[in-house]
C-alpha cells in the first residue's frame, strides 16, 4: 500500500513539473511578443525618419554609421 502512495506522489510531481514547464514557456513567449510589440527594434527606416525629422537628408553612409553605433552601444553598455 505504501508503494502505491509513493508511485502516485512521483507521478504527481512529474506532472506538476511538466505543467510548470509548459506554462512557463507560453508565459515567456507571450511576454516576449508583448515587449517586442511595445518596443520594436530600431530599423533603417526609423533612422531615416529620424534624420528627416531633423531636417536632414540621410545618406546611406550616415544610416550605416548610426546602425553600427547602436549595435556597439547594445553590445557594450555603459554602467
Amino acid at each position: 500500500m505504501m508503494e502505491i502512495a509513493i508511485v502516485g506522489f512521483v507521478f504527481a510531481l512529474i506532472g506538476c513539473l511538466l505543467a510548470g514547464l509548459v506554462g512557463g514557456y507560453f508565459l515567456a513567449r507571450f511576454l516576449f511578443k508583448k515587449a517586442m510589440k511595445d518596443n520594436p527594434p530600431i530599423s533603417r527606416d526609423m533612422i531615416k525618419a529620424m534624420y528627416r525629422s531633423m531636417g536632414r537628408t540621410p545618406s546611406e553612409a550616415q544610416v550605416n554609421q548610426t546602425m553600427k553605433a547602436i549595435d556597439n552601444a547594445q553590445k557594450n553598455p555603459r554602467r
